[in-house]
């Protein structure tokens, strides 16, 4: 799928050419050293701590668990490696989340293990010589797992006239900004180096480690009085005691499975514009639209007369560096009464849900369970919607710096494993607006998920023709 000139996408959809691969790896020392650093005072952020959980229980179960993000660019001519070294160790030494491993205690839980230095981390290249696509998708993916450390690796791929740069890393060091992050911090150093400047000079990179103490600091004191305490009961309360489902079936979540992404163009450019204009004759915006036609949806495909549903906020405060690399995510938990409701009111109530209960994604769910122990783990295949807007953080830096000719090509992909959640991404850009859906590659799955997305798109239509709705399924 290509929002502007940004692929996203499978793994498979990760154009590549044969080519020689160095990737950067720890020394030994490094690793020696990591491996006999003590246990941190930084708790473990509720993000990290539920994304470790899910991997140990789902590795343990022989089951497969999605946990990298892999971005890449394009750049001409050959790699200076020496440049290309000292950007990915000083990338690695700026940011302390690489400087963190995490070990299970047991009953769910783990603890942080952390080297003191950052001059500890020293990655070196390895030179993998010519690899065959395949070769270099399964080595990209063949990071160690989050429960070790040096779960991140940095490499490229050459070929005659340009080189490939790609970063591979385990979603417990980062969120979206890693597009940010490293492809323009990473990669402007090189670029600097390699062209016989001298190093960035950037800001202050800010602590991920503070954010942790941060986070536990503020939801230590939390009771269930407190209102998003009581808006979590409430939302978990009306799904069973847990999250939401999605309306159709996905196939049985105990089978071992790899993921697929499908993609499909809910409006062109002139629909989106017409919809947002329909999203503003409601009193919402565009995300509020999108959140009651996904409602409209849900009522159309099973009869529900109220939709339940999650989005991500990043949760960095005017305290954190919006480059910061880390794992900053809150959920955000929306509710829409929908039955006969009119487009109008569906995208109002969505709004006004969406804007309300921004603040609980500062109170993490997996924080509410300790409080609540009667409420449920989040069950496998839980749906989670992801809105990107081009004109906004973090895909407007990218396409800027693909404009402004700093890089080409750039592709944002999973590992190919399938994650516990179900992903549902919408982006917003130039051309229209698309969805995609990551799910498990099964055929019960496929079936479902194509129904979902034909059924959004014509509600979609619906809106942007006629600023109404009507029966579409």
């Amino acid at each position: 799928m290509q929002i502007g000139k940004i692929t996203i996408g499978a793994l498979e959809e990760w154009s590549l050419k044969p080519g020689v691969v160095t990737s950067w790896h720890p020394t030994p020392a490094a690793v020696e050293t990591a491996r006999q650093a003590p246990v941190s005072s930084v708790p473990v952020s509720y993000m990290q701590g539920q994304h470790l959980r899910n991997y140990h229980e789902r590795t343990a179960a022989g089951l497969s668990f999605s946990r990298q993000i892999i971005a890449s660019c394009e750049l001409d001519g050959q790699c200076d490696i020496a440049a290309m070294n000292h950007a990915v160790n000083a990338y690695l030494r700026r940011h302390d989340t690489f400087r963190s491993w995490f070990e299970h205690i047991g009953d769910g839980k783990f603890v942080r293990h952390t080297l003191e230095d950052p001059a500890d981390i020293e990655f070196v290249p390895v030179d993998h010589g010519s690899m065959t696509i395949d070769e270099i998708r399964a080595h990209v993916v063949a990071i160690p797992t989050p429960l070790e450390w040096g779960c991140f690796t940095f490499g490229i791929v050459q070929t005659e006239d340009n080189f490939t740069f790609f970063a591979a890393m385990d979603h417990v060091h980062g969120d979206a900004t890693l597009i940010g992050t490293t492809m323009l911090e990473a990669n402007g150093t090189y670029s600097a180096l390699s062209s016989g400047g001298e190093p960035l000079a950037l800001p202050e990179a800010g602590s991920y480690d503070d954010f942790c103490i941060r986070e536990r600091e503020r939801t230590a004191h939390l009771t269930l009085d407190e209102p998003e305490v009581q808006g979590w009961l409430d939302f978990a309360e009306s799904n069973g005691g847990g999250f939401p489902e999605f309306p159709l079936p996905l196939g049985d979540p105990l089978e071992a499975t790899r993921s697929e992404m499908t993609t499909h163009v809910l409006m062109n450019d002139a629909q989106t514009e017409r919809f947002e204009s329909a999203c503003a004759a409601a009193g919402a915006r565009f995300v509020g639209g999108l959140f009651a036609c996904l409602a409209q949806v849900e009522h159309e495909l099973t009869g529900a007369l109220t939709y339940h549903g999650l989005t991500p906020r990043d949760s960095r405060s005017a305290t954190d560096n919006f480059m910061t690399q880390g794992w900053f995510t809150g959920l955000i938990p929306i509710t829409v009464p929908i039955g006969a409701s009119s487009f109008g009111d569906a995208a109002w109530t969505a709004q006004n849900s969406f804007d309300s209960n921004l603040n609980m994604a500062k109170v993490p769910y997996y924080r509410v369970l300790e409080l609540a122990p009667w409420l449920s783990w989040p069950r496998p295949n839980f749906p989670v919607s992801n809105f990107f807007h081009a004109g906004a953080a973090p895909l407007n830096a990218v396409l800027a710096a693909v404009e402004m000719g700093a890089t080409d090509n750039i592709g944002i992909y999973p590992d190919g494993r399938y994650s516990y959640q179900l992903t549902i991404y919408i982006f917003r850009y130039g051309e229209g607006t698309v969805m995609a859906i990551m799910h498990p590659d099964n055929p019960v799955a496929a079936k479902s998920v194509g129904r979902y997305m034909t059924t959004m798109k014509s509600v979609c239509g619906l809106v942007a023709d006629s600023g109404h709705w009507g029966r579409v399924a």
